[in-house]
């Protein structure tokens, strides 16, 4: 069965209607008109790859892709830079993103196609983690972890649950950098001081959550490790100084989670894969 376009809209509502929102409360609380263009054009190519993407059919390609996209979480490692000790960007020329965000999307939703590999896939990323630290991939390897044991019930996710969990919060209790404005603890901040534009956010979020959970097609493993995802990134941004994962200025997340949306089995895929 060929896959048809119309498949792919839940998962293009599920990454407009966040960045969308949050392109609205960067023009109001008067942001820097560079970070409008920089989130606008992350949203644009993001929007080309759900309706053009497709994860690659065969288990041995998948395994090939994830592995090159867990060996890119570690490269801050080698290239830098560094804050405070921290090292969790990727350069990229006048840029630099946040590596987690960019990648772990994706690599949940391959993990999650894998039922020989996924928990050392996790670990992985959960070990890149802990060495740049990062606290907020560590809880959206948490979460993504819950979401696909909660559709596979397999005892090594659960495993992994647990491990993750314990990492994340020594991860947590290290402290972190101060806060940026328009980037992090946006939700904080608007709700603090009464801004309707928050219950427009936190609407937006919760709308792409509930699609990625349950309205794109077939997989739902895939669905569930993502959606999982995004909602350990979410609750870090409100408990800690975080990036507010595709609201605030960044187009690592939007560009992460446009990746992973792409990545989601169309319909007709899954039986041509091996």
């Amino acid at each position: 069965m060929q896959a048809r376009p119309g498949h792919r809209i839940p998962a293009l509502l599920a990454l407009l209607l966040p960045v969308g929102a949050g392109l609205i409360y960067l023009a109001i609380a008067g942001a820097p008109q560079t970070y409008i263009i920089t989130n606008s054009v992350a949203l644009i190519m993001g929007g080309i790859w759900i309706m053009v993407g497709r994860a690659p059919a065969g288990s041995r390609l998948r395994r090939t892709l994830i592995c090159a996209l867990l060996f890119a979480l570690f490269i801050p490692l080698i290239s830098g830079p560094y804050v405070n000790g921290i090292a969790r960007w990727l350069p990229a020329g006048p840029f630099t993103l946040n590596a987690g965000a960019l990648l772990f999307p994706a690599i949940a939703v391959l993990a999650a196609q894998d039922d020989d590999f996924a928990p050392p896939m996790l670990l992985a990323a959960l070990l890149a983690a802990m060495l740049q630290p990062d606290a907020a991939l560590g809880f959206a390897v948490v979460f993504a972890a819950v979401g696909l044991h909660d559709a596979a019930r397999d005892w090594r996710i659960g495993v992994t649950c647990i491990i993750g969990f314990l990492a994340s919060i020594v991860m947590a209790l290290r402290g972190e950098l101060p806060p940026q404005p328009f980037v992090e603890r946006v939700l904080v901040t608007l709700a603090q001081t009464g801004s309707l534009v928050a219950l427009l956010l936190i609407a937006a979020l919760l709308a792409s959550f509930c699609l990625m959970l349950f309205a794109l097609p077939q997989d739902r493993r895939s669905r569930a490790a993502l959606a999982g995802s995004l909602f350990g990134f979410s609750i870090m941004s409100v408990l800690s100084h975080y990036p507010s994962v595709l609201i605030g200025y960044g187009a690592a997340p939007i560009l992460g989670y446009a990746l992973a949306l792409g990545l989601i089995p169309r319909i007709g895929d899954a039986a041509r894969a091996s």
